[in-house]
Order: C-alpha cells, then structure tokens, then sequence
C-alpha cells in the first residue's frame, strides 16, 4: 500500500491511497464466506458454494463491494499512523478506482488536530477579587442561620412582611377554572418571592378566614405564560419568632459554646469560600488569557458539531427539565436567535480552543495523571450525576470512557501549571498565592472543573436557564 498526504488548510487533509489487489485477498475471502452464509443455491450445502458459482449468480460486483467495504477502514488506518495524523470524526472516502485484478484507489478527507504553537505564558498578569470579609458577611451568615431555627406560632391579626401564612388557591383563565389551578393548605412566607407575582400584596393585611383576589401570569401548569385570576384565602397567619442571639443559640444551631466562637466559625468559613472563589476566578482569568494569546485554527465540521451539540443540550436536558422551550427561553433571556446563535459558536469556539491548547500543553509538560487524582475526579462526576462512585466507575468502564476522564484530569493539571505561572494580584494590589502543596489534588480538580465548564458548556447555560 502507498499513501500520500495533502494538506488543504491547517486543519484538513485528503489522503491519496494506492492498494494493490493481492492485499484485498483476505477481505474478499471474507466476503466470500459472508455471502457463503446469506445465501443458498441449489445442489450446494449452505457455505460451501465455490467462489466461481457465487461470481455467476450474484455477480463478482458483489463481492469487490463487500470486500472494499470489509478493507477500507484497515487501510485508512494505516495510511493516518503512516502520516501520523491525528484525525478528527470520520473521513470522507471516495473510491477513485477498483480495478478487478489491479488495484484499490481512493481518497479520504479528515480535519485534523492542527499544529499549536504554546507561547511563553509566564508572562501572563491577572486581577481577582480580595479577599475581604466584612462584620456585615458574618452578622449577614449568622442571621441566616438563626433564621433557619426560626419557630412559628398561630396569631389573631393581620398577616404582614415575614408571616407564614397558610393559604388556599383558586386560579381561572377566561372565566375558568383550571384543572390544575386549585390548590388547599399552602404554606407561604411573605415576601419570599416564592409563589405567583402580586400574592404578597393580596396577602399582607389579611387575617384567617379573609380573601382577596388578583391577576398574575401563571408560571407553570397547563396554561403556563397565560394571565389568570386567583382567589386566594388565608386560613391561618402565624409569626416567625427568631431565638436570641447568645450563648444559647450558638449551642443550639453548632458545635460552639460560645456565640463569639460561632462568628469566629462563620469568619473563617466564609475566608474560605471567598479563597475558592478567588482561585476559580484566577484560573478562568488565567485560561482567558491563555487562549487570547495563542492561534488555533478551527475545523469547521468540528465545530458546526459542537454547536449542535450544545443547542440539542440546552433545549432537549436543561431545558426540557425545567418545562421551556427555545422560544420561552430566549423570551425570558431578551435575546433574539440570531443572538443566541452567536453567542452558542463564541461558547463553542472557546471550548474547542481551550481543549486542543490544553491538550498540547498536556504533551509538552510530560503530564501524567496518577490513581489519586483520577479517583477524586470520578468521586465528583458520580456525585454530580446523582450516582455512587461504584455505579459511575462501572458505568465509565462498560462505556469505554476512561480515557475520556483521564483527559479532564490532565487537561485540569495543564491549567494549574500555567497558574502557577501566571502573575496573580488581587484588587488591593497584592500578590495571590495559589498554591497548597498539601492540598495539590483538590487543586487539580478544581482546575479540572474550571476547564469541564469551558469544554462542555454547563456552565453558561446553567447559569442563564
């Protein structure tokens, strides 16, 4: 077998491949013994009719089709590892010549990873935010907290901001009463924002047994999006009594004795979210920047893919789970399709580039991934997908997905590298230290995150849905 390769742009080839036919021998004795087994002819026992007879009946045709079929994929093999390229998808073969007796031309066009120059990143500067914690974040953390251990208690008078009330529902469209528009004993804090839009004024300066009634656009249900009238009857306002704020409290709501070693707890742990933060934000600044100061060429089937992929995500999982559809989605979003298309390429653009980057700076730093870090990676992708780490490993293995987690892993320890780095500086014009020798897999994974959110595209679109 010859192979040629020519180069079309950076990130597609065409594969010229010469085969003379003494090598399709064992596909057309495949195909022999495959027609042999489909077939039955009179005189002759089921797989035994000779070559020559199967010729006459169904054609010598036949056969080269089936043979060609059986020995393409082998060849194109060959002829990729030969060039040592590194395909992307599935080729597009056209046989140029099939000459019986002769040869097997054909020619096959791929994208292919292009070839990525990794610029001198130690160069890169980004700000993040400080991390700052006031007395208001810890009076703010400990009120919610004693909120949570708030009690209730009945009272004879009228429901205002903060009560509990409990309510029955009637909702009407057009005069009618909805199927589904009825609802008895439902618990409502007012002011929580919970329910339909305008119950909270309905509400408020009502005692048990008053009723009101107001329009407000349904938000799910039968008649979703539509305009109904709703009656709405308080059956009962209770208070919400809050405990003190002392000693007590902190014994009751914590570990502590004390309501200082309580604040002093809330300080340090909202330091530490504020310090993840920070870090997350560090490494998505960092990646940005990253990609802003390397060239990488785009496969365009690749990428008219990977669009595709994240519109069927969005519309078929994300939203679906949440009863919308594309049209109601950029509705509420306030964008047009031209819009959201746009933006679905540039999300889709940053992912491709991230993944081929990182994935040459995976091969240009030697990166491995060990046991350790694969294992903490797989713990979080079976607790994120509502399984065991026993069901998702199993899962990730009959899937033949390994590989697959083994590259988020290193494309995660690709990212820490360039952070590490980078020059980080908070907005008071400090130095940020991100590193935690002690701590070096949780950083990796939480670099393996950030890039998962580029890559895949969770990100954004679970944040705007």
């Amino acid at each position: 077998m010859k192979s040629a390769v020519e180069t079309l742009n950076p990130t597609r080839v065409r594969l010229t491949v010469e085969v003379p036919f003494e090598e399709l021998k064992d596909s057309l004795d495949a195909a022999y013994k495959k027609i042999n087994q489909q077939v039955t002819v009179k005189g002759f026992r089921k797989g035994k009719i000779p070559a020559r007879v199967i010729d006459q009946r169904f054609g010598r045709g036949a056969v080269l089709e089936e043979a060609v079929n059986d020995a393409l994929p082998k060849f194109y093999t060959e002829a990729v590892n030969e060039a040592e390229l590194n395909p992307l998808g599935q080729p597009e073969v056209d046989i140029t010549e099939l000459k019986d007796g002769e040869t097997l031309n054909f020619t096959a066009e791929v994208d292919i990873r292009p070839t990525i120059e990794i610029p001198d990143y130690s160069g890169i500067e980004v700000t993040v935010d400080a991390v700052e914690v006031s007395d208001e974040d810890v009076e703010k953390a400990v009120t919610e907290l004693r909120e949570r251990f708030a009690s209730t208690s009945p009272v004879e008078r009228a429901a205002t901001d903060g009560d509990v009330v409990t309510i029955d529902l009637e909702a009407k469209v057009d005069g009618e009463v909805l199927e589904d528009g009825v609802a008895e004993g439902v618990s409502y804090t007012i002011g929580s924002g919970e329910l339909l839009d305008g119950i909270d004024e309905a509400v408020k300066g009502l005692e048990a047994g008053g009723e009101a009634t107001f329009t407000s656009q349904l938000k799910g249900g039968s008649a979703e999006g539509k305009d109904a009238e709703v009656t709405v009857k308080v059956t009962q306002v209770a208070a919400r009594e809050l405990p003190e704020l002392d000693d007590d409290f902190a014994q009751l709501a914590s570990e502590f004795d004390t309501l200082d070693e309580l604040k002093a707890d809330s300080r340090k742990r909202l330091e530490n979210m504020k310090q993840f933060d920070q870090a997350t934000q560090a490494q998505e600044r960092v990646l940005d920047e990253l990609l802003k100061i390397t060239e990488v060429p785009i496969p365009e089937k690749l990428l008219a893919d990977e669009v595709q992929t994240r519109k069927h995500n969005l519309e078929h999982h994300q939203l679906g789970q949440m009863g919308l559809d594309l049209a109601k989605y950029l509705e509420i979003q306030g964008k047009t399709q031209e819009e959201f298309d746009a933006e679905t390429e540039e999300a889709a653009v940053k992912g491709i580039k991230t993944q081929f980057i990182l994935d040459e700076l995976v091969n240009k730093e030697k990166l491995n991934v060990n046991q350790e870090e694969l294992t903490e990676h797989l713990v979080r992708r079976a607790a994120s997908s509502g399984m065991s780490p026993d069901q998702f490993a199993q899962a990730v293995v009959e899937g033949g997905q390994v590989p697959m987690l083994v590259g988020e892993v290193a494309r995660g320890k690709a990212l820490a590298v360039v952070v590490e780095a980078a020059k980080v500086v908070d907005t008071n014009g400090e130095a940020v230290d991100l590193e935690d020798d002690e701590d070096e897999a949780a950083e990796v994974e939480a670099a393996a995150e950030t890039v998962e959110a580029v890559v895949d595209g969770d990100a954004e679109e679970k944040t705007e849905a």
